[in-house]
């Protein structure tokens, strides 16, 4: 291929190994095969990214970055608490359902990175991301409608997303469209009490 600046071809490269792995699967997803899906040497990926990790690391950013923007583009205007809750669950699961392979490969990735030390602040920094801005999305509703919080913003955040993140597994391995809207309904349904505070918490031993 023609010589492309380095600012140019770095995205099309992460371009390149989301399609690669999100047909091939992770665990395929070497240097080599990503520099071949884009037909350039495998020194040009190692030249952009450093190492395999640093691709993946920017394959995560990008997909966070991508479902981030969808669920912000979403947030209603001027709508009520529950209905603003109600309406981003609805935004990011319309993405669980059509783009399940990227959803797919981001629980790939986090997998992946859970045994790879050099992911690992990826990894976090995806996490706290992804919460920062569920908090954030959640205490400007409550803000905008008055509604007080019976839980620090953070926590509904960790709940929503601990939540989703097990709807999004049952989804990708066992779909089951009726009951993923009752269980999506239930789940909604919950975090809104909690954030009001009529949800009675049921004591836990601690260990």
């Amino acid at each position: 291929m023609a010589h492309v600046p380095a600012a140019e071809r770095r995205p099309q490269l992460i371009k390149a190994a989301i399609a690669y792995m999100t047909r091939e699967g992770v665990a395929a997803g070497s240097t080599r095969a990503i520099a071949a899906e884009l037909g350039v040497a495998q020194a040009t990926v190692h030249y952009t990214f450093g190492t395999k990790e640093g691709l993946y690391r920017a394959v995560m950013e990008q997909l966070t970055h991508d479902l981030i923007a969808q669920v912000e583009r979403a947030a209603p205007a001027g709508a009520g608490f529950e209905e603003t809750v109600s309406t981003l669950a609805a935004a990011l699961w319309r993405t669980v359902r059509e783009q399940p392979a990227s959803h797919q490969l981001l629980t790939e990735l986090t997998m992946f990175a859970l045994r790879s030390p050099a992911l690992s602040e990826a990894l976090e920094s995806h996490n706290r991301s992804v919460t920062e801005v569920t908090a954030r999305l959640v205490a400007e509703a409550a803000e905008r409608t008055g509604q007080p919080l019976a839980q620090p913003a953070e926590t509904i955040a960790r709940f929503f997303l601990a939540g989703f993140d097990g709807l999004t597994t049952q989804r990708l391995s066992h779909p089951d469209e009726e009951a993923e809207h009752t269980c999506l309904q239930a789940f909604v349904s919950a975090v809104v009490a909690m954030a009001a505070g009529r949800l009675d918490l049921v004591s836990v031993p601690a260990s």
